[in-house]
């Protein structure tokens, strides 16, 4: 189901005219496609009702990007220093818990075209529920010297025993 999901998500986004600059399939949770920057107005409009990505920059960056949640998962628990996110269900539904603080906050449902935004220190868990789950996101650079990447994560908590 995984791997036919992730060539099906290919699939589309290559007909949608996007660009895959990398992906990821093999996270505990599911997995991830990075989309040409580029194409970040393009990805609003697509996934996000036409969203104007000038109104989002924050440090003159955006990354869009798509992630396939599995079901019955939990990202991890954590918070970025460099970047908020904004996050839209495309397909099924998810559950997002969120706070301040380390203390987790009450899960919420998201479903189908629901979208939040998780600001740059808010703790957040992405949460897959009961079918797998494609959700579009775009991440706001806060740093224009230091942009966000993949190492900027700090798990406050993880299912699968990751560390920072």
């Amino acid at each position: 189901m995984k791997s036919q999901l992730f060539k099906e998500v290919s699939e589309n986004l290559q007909e949608q005219g996007f660009r895959v600059t990398g992906y990821e399939e093999n996270r505990p949770w599911g997995g991830f496609f990075y989309i040409d920057e580029t194409q970040a107005q393009k990805f609003a409009d697509t996934y996000f009702k036409g969203l104007d990505v000038d109104l989002l920059k924050i440090s003159g960056k955006l990354s869009p990007k798509m992630l396939i949640v599995a079901p019955y998962t939990r990202l991890s628990w954590q918070y970025h220093h460099r970047r908020a996110e904004i996050w839209q269900v495309v397909k099924g539904k998810v559950a997002i818990i969120t706070s301040p603080t380390d203390e987790a906050g009450p899960q919420v449902t998201l479903n189908e075209g629901e979208q939040v935004k998780i600001d740059c220190g808010t703790r957040h868990r992405l949460v897959g529920l009961d079918d797998w789950a494609i959700v579009a996101e775009i991440w706001q650079h806060t740093d224009a010297n230091h942009p966000s990447d993949e190492d900027d994560i700090v798990r406050v908590q993880d299912d699968f025993g990751r560390q920072d």
